[in-house]
């Protein structure tokens, strides 16, 4: 979203031509679409007005999100996509597991690697759910804040990996969590005095709207078709 209205077929094609081997976007499910949008209202990123779960899918697609273009659909993203990346699908609204694991089968099917494949979310009540249709898919729980017990509670709920925030994140956290097995990726880090620091941190990945700072200091060894570790440095 550095390049391109966030969370548009736009900004997805330009991560996709910077090299970026993983990418992140945000899933609402509304009127039986998997809506891909960050915000719960549509002001900010649209011309529509009001809470996007209260809209029809008609309505939404008329509206702008920035530059003419419509919002996207996940499968739509996944299309423009097809292998050339890996994707983590945040789940932003309630509701979203079981039609997000119908859509991570048909993926599946059509010959994604189901390790490419990473889904994340605030509402760790979701991630159980997803965790309770199909115990295979790779979860990342994202936090805000350093909790007491570090990152006890994404080993608790099975995860692949752990989302902190940049603004709260120490050694202690990257350590405690690599010693439970899981793979830290961070957001959201731009500036590259921040990339250089999650680095020496050692965490596994972060989450950037500006790839090419990441790629120019820490070159990747190219697309892979599965959620990696720091060897691979994925950048989101």
């Amino acid at each position: 979203m550095g390049h391109e209205p966030e969370n548009t077929l736009g900004s997805i094609q330009k991560a996709l031509e910077l090299g970026t081997p993983c990418i992140e976007v945000d899933v609402y499910w509304v009127d039986g679409e998997l809506i891909v949008f960050h915000d719960n209202r549509l002001e900010r990123t649209t011309n529509g007005v009001g809470y996007l779960c209260e809209q029809s899918f008609e309505y939404i697609r008329t509206l702008d999100a920035g530059g003419g273009q419509s919002i996207p659909t996940l499968k739509e993203v996944c299309e423009v996509i097809e292998h050339q990346a890996c994707i983590n699908i945040e789940l932003k609204g309630p509701g979203t597991a079981a039609p997000v694991v119908a859509l991570i089968e048909d993926l599946v099917a059509d010959g994604w690697n189901r390790n490419a494949i990473l889904v994340s979310s605030f509402n760790h009540r979701e991630l159980v759910a997803m965790k309770q249709f199909d115990k295979r898919i790779q979860l990342g729980a994202l936090i805000y804040g350093l909790p007491v017990d570090d990152s006890r509670l994404a080993e608790e709920l099975g995860a692949f990996s752990v989302h902190p925030s940049l603004e709260f994140l120490d050694k202690r956290f990257v350590d405690d969590a690599h010693s439970r097995d899981l793979k830290v990726y961070v957001y959201t880090v731009n500036h590259l005095e921040d990339i250089v620091r999650m680095h020496q941190l050692g965490v596994d990945g972060v989450f950037t709207n500006f790839p090419e700072r990441v790629l120019e200091k820490y070159p990747q060894r190219g697309i892979t078709n599965r959620w990696t570790g720091r060897a691979d440095s994925p950048v989101i």
